[in-house]
């Protein structure tokens, strides 16, 4: 069979317009080809396949010459019937060149926007034979092809589906060339993409899909169609598809819809789970979204829009600000893979971000000597204090002002290494010398003044913080029980909305236990208190989770190092797990 000319390219011909009568003989040959199957109407198929490919590719070109598909039908009235017949009609489809100068025909007759009632139902009209030219639904027709030529059904419908991909793939690849005075050759993007959705499971029309999704953007006019991108999500989702790694990036990058279902997924399983830190940022890095979002900003900011309506309405689930803050390590660290081959500064991906915050918050500690976190640390706790202040100098009616303290709280949570890195300075700490750090706790655990008012949070705090340091000082050995009683009191979680913070409390403790400076004697009655107390409160899986992030970070030089702090975190996990086992 003769190899297919590019549809987007007709054929220059110097032979007039169609008339009347050539339509009829053609429209007439249809007619009686699909009313018999017999040798004799084979054999007169096939004797005028030759011509018929002529006379398609001549009506081909008048097709894409007419500035609409209302005035294509006034000047061809018996179109439609003719290429119906003709689609509908095996031993023509069957042939590469013929049922490609057909698609040619469809696709120029496609309105991308309709304008009236006859150029919608042209539409309907049109998907439908595309379909049929997709799946073969014309069991009657096909049966008797595989018949004639002896072909197995199975192999018969691959072997359709094969050259149609084919088919598609060779149009997807063509460039942008205006083929008349009103449209655009990409306009059959969409087109193409409309007819792939009765295969999208099909492993056959993979690299198909793939082409699509990433075909660069050639003009304004490209785009895929919404209902083949919803068909790709649906069966990616129900596991129905499989996409090469760059193809869903680019799937996310297409489809909105597509792109909020994967991070909504994302986001219940970690919630339902409970991962440790350690599988969280497995399972986050795998998701391939800090990826995306590295290689495109304005998925990014999506991803970065939903997590901020999140936290607007929980701004105290422990879980999801978890998620957001390993969500965001793993984005930087992608990120970084790329320079110097992204030019775009880091400052667009966070553009609502207070700016002297942002350079400060995302630098790792890490990235500077251990010596100079506790300044850095202060000035990050002072700077915050100064938008909470011009906050409530304002009354709490300045838009602005409140816009502005809860997008510093969100690049906290985004960075809260700090967060932790202050938990650790707190209890290293003099008396005096920690309430930088015990204020940005605070904020980190109660941003807004929704109910609670920040400086009664504080006063609490030192409270804790207070009975805290008393108790494991090492001032009277062995621990009084009344004392572990009234911490475990202080630590369980309380039914009333002005309840103190569970999961800082649970924090500073195990922190106390991991850096405490006691002699070993003196530190395994913290660690066995420690745990005797999260244990009543009902509070274990959060202490071994602290824990877990606290060995995470140590590995990655993000936590205070000393030669008993693998240890002591080691003796808490493995008392920890026995608790759990009994």
């Amino acid at each position: 069979m003769s190899e297919q000319q590019p549809l987007s390219q007709p054929l220059q011909t110097e032979e007039p317009l169609l008339n009347d009568q050539e339509m009829q003989f053609w429209l007439d040959k249809a007619v009686a080809w699909g009313q018999a199957d017999s040798p004799d109407t084979q054999k007169d198929t096939c004797l005028h396949m030759s011509r018929l490919r002529d006379f398609l590719h001549q009506l081909l070109t008048q097709v894409n010459s007419m500035s609409s598909t209302t005035e294509t039908m006034k000047r061809l009235p018996f179109l439609g019937q003719l290429l119906g017949r003709l689609c509908w009609n095996p031993y023509i489809t069957v042939c590469d060149t013929s049922r490609g100068l057909l698609l040619g025909c469809l696709w120029g007759l496609y309105s991308e926007r309709p304008s009236n009632a006859v150029e919608k139902k042209a539409n309907q009209w049109i998907r439908k034979v595309l379909c049929q030219l997709s799946t073969e639904e014309d069991e009657t027709a096909a049966q008797a092809l595989m018949k004639c030529t002896g072909v197995p059904a199975k192999e018969y419908h691959l072997k359709v589906l094969r050259k149609k991909v084919a088919l598609l793939q060779e149009n997807v690849g063509q460039s942008c060339t205006l083929f008349n005075s009103q449209r655009c050759s990409c306009d059959r993007i969409v087109d193409i993409s409309k007819a792939c959705i009765p295969i999208v499971t099909c492993p056959e029309a993979s690299s198909l899909i793939s082409l699509l999704l990433q075909r660069p953007v050639a003009c304004v006019t490209e785009a895929l169609s919404e209902d083949f991108l919803n068909a790709l999500t649906s069966a990616y989702s129900r596991q129905g598809l499989a996409l090469e790694e760059q193809a869903l990036v680019s799937l996310w990058y297409h489809s909105f819809y597509s792109l909020e279902e994967a991070v909504l997924s994302l986001l219940q399983s970690v919630i339902t789970t409970g991962l440790t830190p350690q599988k969280l940022e497995q399972q986050v890095a795998q998701s391939l979204l800090p990826k995306a979002c590295a290689q495109h900003c304005s998925i990014f900011l999506v991803v970065n829009d939903i997590f901020r309506s999140i936290l607007k309405q929980a701004e105290g689930n422990e879980s999801v600000k978890t998620l957001v803050q390993t969500f965001t390590k793993c984005f930087l660290r992608e990120l970084a893979l790329l320079k110097p081959q992204t030019s775009i500064s880091v400052k667009a991906f966070f553009p609502q971000s207070p700016s002297s915050l942002l350079v400060p918050l995302l630098t790792m500690p890490s990235e500077m000597p251990q010596g100079a976190w506790r300044n850095h640390l202060n000035w990050l706790s002072s700077s915050l204090q100064r938008l909470t202040e011009e906050e409530e100098e304002g009354d709490g009616r300045s838009t602005r002002g409140h816009h502005n303290v809860f997008e510093a709280w969100f690049l906290l949570v985004q960075c809260a290494h700090w967060v932790q890195v202050a938990v650790q300075l707190l209890v290293t700490s003099g008396t005096e010398d920690g309430d930088p750090f015990l204020w940005l706790l605070i904020f980190y655990h109660y941003p807004t003044k929704r109910w609670h008012h920040r400086a009664s949070q504080l006063a609490r705090a030192k409270e804790a913080w207070n009975h805290i340091r008393t108790l494991f000082s090492g001032a009277a050995h062995p621990l009084p029980s009344d004392r572990l009683q009234s911490l475990g009191t202080l630590v369980s979680p309380q039914p009333e909305q002005q309840s103190f913070a569970p999961s800082l409390t649970v924090s500073l403790l195990v922190n106390v236990a991991v850096f405490c400076q006691l002699p070993p004697s003196g530190s395994a009655e913290v660690l066995q208190a420690s745990v005797q107390v999260v244990d009543q409160s009902g509070l274990l899986d959060e202490a071994a989770c602290v824990l877990s992030s606290l060995e995470l970070r140590l590995n990655e030089g993000c936590c205070l190092s000393r030669d008993t702090v693998h240890l002591r975190i080691k003796e808490l996990q493995k008392t920890i797990t026995q608790m759990h086992s009994e």
